[in-house]
Parts: C-alpha cells; sequence; structure tokens
C-alpha cells in the first residue's frame, strides 16, 4: 500500500510493504517485502533496503545507505553521507553506511557517514555514531561507545566475570578485543 499522499518514483519496491503519508521515494531506490516506510520519510536514489524493515517519521535516506533485513530505524535518526559537505559541492561518490541484519536505531541518533552497524547491534536513542559498531554492540552516548552486549531479540547480556556475557537463554559469549564470540 502506498499512501496517495506520498511521492514514489521507483517501481522497485516488495511485497506488503507498506509507505505512509507524506513520503518521496526517489526513481532508483529498491525497498523489500514486508516493509513499514512511515510518514514524512525521504529515501533517496542510491539507497538499498532488505526485506521486514521498519522505518520511522522523521527519517531520511540518502545515497549510500544500504539496509539490510530486519532492521529498524527510530524517529528522526539522521544520516549524513559527506564527510566533507559544502554548498553546491558533491562529491564524484558517496560513502556507503551498512546497517546490518538485525540492528536497531534509536530516536534521534546521528549515523555519520562510512559507517557499518554490526548484526544486532543496538543504538541507543540520541547517540551519535562515528564509528563502527560490531555485531551485537549495545552503545549510546555522543560519541557512541560500547556499553554491553545485546541477544538477537535486543535484551542486555549479563556482564559475567574475566569478559564472558550471557544471554537470557543461557548462551555464553566472551568479549575480545571490542567483539563477542560464542563460547
Amino acid at each position: 500500500m502506498i499512501h496517495q499522499s506520498s511521492e514514489v518514483q521507483t517501481d522497485k519496491i516488495g511485497a506488503n510493504t507498506i509507505i505512509w503519508q507524506f513520503c518521496v521515494v526517489l526513481k532508483e531506490a529498491r525497498i523489500g517485502n514486508n516493509c513499514n516506510i512511515n510518514a514524512h520519510v525521504f529515501i533517496e536514489n542510491k539507497v538499498v533496503i532488505g526485506d521486514n524493515v521498519t522505518i520511522k517519521s522523521g527519517v531520511q535516506l540518502w545515497d549510500g545507505i544500504e539496509i539490510e533485513n530486519d532492521v529498524f530505524v527510530g524517529p528522526n535518526v539522521t544520516f549524513t553521507n559527506d564527510l566533507n559537505p559544502r554548498s553546491k559541492k558533491y562529491p564524484n561518490e558517496y560513502p556507503k553506511t551498512i546497517l546490518k541484519k538485525g540492528c536497531s536505531i534509536g530516536a534521534n541518533s546521528t549515523i555519520l557517514p562510512n559507517i557499518i552497524i554490526g548484526e544486532y547491534a543496538m543504538i541507543g536513542a540520541g547517540s551519535v555514531v562515528s564509528k563502527n559498531v560490531p555485531d551485537r554492540a549495545l552503545v549510546y552516548g555522543n560519541p557512541a561507545r560500547i556499553k554491553g552486549w545485546v541477544d538477537e531479540k535486543g535484551q542486555k547480556m549479563e556482564k559475567l566475570e574475566d569478559g564472558f556475557w550471557k544471554e537470557e537463554s543461557g548462551v555464553v559469549w566472551k568479549e575480545i578485543d571490542n567483539k563477542i564470540e560464542r563460547q
């Protein structure tokens, strides 16, 4: 379903995707199946969105952003795609920003360009993400820093001793060099 008040120029939209009021989607954008694009969202040409993605209201997705499956982007998240912005000066190519499978980005966060947010990572509301975020990391703040680790459901893992973390299900992980490995 595409709301009549939206301007959708692309025909590359998967089944069961809903685009709500006052959205603009440019001609080359690609959107997967079963997505929910909330009101007042802008999607530029060189944007790829996977399946089962939720984009909440007030988000602009600029050229170079790739969103994998099962990603949540909270309201008013701000993405940037130019490391040296100047009026009327455009880069030859925009840096890639990649949101990996299952990650979630809290409301009002800012994501700088050329960033990879890892699988199932959780970005706290209002964070400024200025460097890559590892898989399953819980980050927040300005700048966003690792504060813990989360499972696939987004539940914070329990910190054990000696760098070990445990999911609610009982699965144990070890933190090594700002990454986490299943034991």
